[in-house]
């Protein structure tokens, strides 16, 4: 697997290991960064839901733990 980096998580897709509300896969929607003129340090991410379209704010990094999410829809 590549390394996984905030410039190339926008519009990845996602799938959640224990969905909740039948909320299963997410597509990233959003890089939020520190600085937002600069884009250097990203911070977190702005996950869209598929299912219910509800929006969800997590720390990028949190993506890396496989126990929580897994890259691409499974």
């Amino acid at each position: 697997m590549n390394p996984l980096g905030p410039k190339k998580l926008y519009l990845s897709k996602w799938t959640a290991v224990q969905p909740q509300n039948k909320e299963k896969h997410f597509l990233v929607s959003k890089v939020i960064y520190s600085d937002p003129e600069q884009e250097l340090i990203a911070e977190s991410v702005e996950l869209e839901a598929v299912f219910s379209k509800k929006i969800r704010v997590i720390p990028w990094r949190e993506l890396t733990d496989s126990d929580c999410w897994l890259q691409g829809w499974k």
